[in-house]
């Protein structure tokens, strides 16, 4: 039994490309909604919009009870797209995520049928992705790379709009399989998840007292997914200089050549951000750009999103484990090193 949660795909959310709609008044609509159901979280929310927005997976890390699986459910109700919660376990299949053939018996005619996994629909929720081997969670990598599936030598195309959002627990390493290089890279962004102020804890107790006592919240008109698509085709005309091209490539490269730039970077860094960190950083600053009213990049936009898009591609040194450096330390000293051209 494949163990998903939330509806199965939605077909309109692919086709709705053509219809004339406010792009940035209806993702805005669409952050306050979200927002106001999770609190204490908006720069979160923001990286999750911006990760559809710019049309990536997010690997989103975080102690339990913070509110991941709420901020994606609150996503996809407001945004009427299918959301499949895929639970991953030590005992879970590849086929459980994909889907596999089934064999039937009707009016006396035997066949084999396709029945499609989780994986098919729009937004999928994989909790707690390290708790599988490594079998089950490259079932994922062709679907986040290619946005399609082989199963039983045939592929089949998942829809237009379409998210990977894999949670895991920074914390519980027991029973665990640590992400291949190959895979965390896949990943657009790798998004943290912290502690709610006081103020917003306790706007959290109110907010789900509320809900408890309340029989049932009003029923709000969804944003409709064409805004996603029609957002995208803003984003593309973002302009970004030159000079901001060259930036985010010395930061990537600062990051594989540390000696050019100081001693204990170079102490710090084994291996260095692949290609796809340039092609992060690009996509990702524009659209921070867009969501803040600009139609061009500006150096804040890269610096913006530049722990997101690097964290999870540098592999540490054993010097830096001993000395208790973490990634996002090696990222702020690459900030500083590195400037604009």
């Amino acid at each position: 039994m494949t163990p998903t949660g939330g509806s199965t795909a939605n077909p309109s959310a692919g086709g709705a490309q053509g219809e004339n709609v406010n792009a940035l008044a209806a993702i805005e609509e669409l952050k306050t909604r979200v927002n106001r159901a999770v609190i204490g979280q908006e720069q979160v929310v923001e990286k999750i919009i911006l990760g559809l927005l710019a049309d990536g997976n997010l690997l989103i890390e975080g102690l339990p009870g913070l509110a991941k699986t709420r901020i994606v459910k609150s996503l996809a109700a407001n945004l009427d797209v299918g959301l499949a919660r895929i639970q991953f376990t030590p005992d879970l299949l590849p086929a459980d995520i994909t889907g596999t053939e089934i064999y039937y018996s009707a009016g006396g005619r035997e066949k084999l049928e396709f029945q499609p996994g989780p994986i098919f629909s729009n937004l999928v929720l994989a909790d707690e992705i390290n708790r599988a081997p490594a079998k089950v969670q490259s079932a994922l990598l062709e679907a986040m790379e290619e946005r399609q599936v082989t199963v039983a030598g045939k592929t089949r195309k998942l829809p237009p709009l379409f998210m990977v959002l894999a949670t895991q627990n920074p914390i519980e390493q027991e029973g665990t399989y640590p992400l291949p290089e190959a895979q965390v890279d896949r990943f657009l962004l790798h998004v943290r998840v912290d502690y709610p102020s006081d103020e917003n804890e306790l706007e959290i107790i109110r907010l789900v007292r509320r809900e408890w006592q309340e029989k049932s919240a009003p029923e709000l008109e969804p944003v409709a997914p064409a805004a996603i698509f029609a957002a995208r085709e803003e984003i593309k005309e973002i302009h970004s200089a030159v000079e901001i091209e060259r930036y985010l490539v010395a930061l990537v490269s600062a990051t594989r050549r540390p000696e050019k730039y100081s001693d204990q970077l170079a102490r710090w860094l084994e291996l260095g951000a692949s290609p796809r960190g340039s092609l992060a950083l690009d996509r990702a600053s524009r659209v921070h750009a867009w969501l803040h009213g600009r139609d061009y990049v500006t150096p804040d936009d890269v610096r913006a999103v530049v722990h997101d898009c690097l964290r999870h591609r540098l592999i540490l040194s054993y010097e830096a484990d001993a000395d208790g450096v973490t990634a996002d330390q090696v990222v702020d000293e690459v900030v500083r090193l590195v400037a604009v051209a």
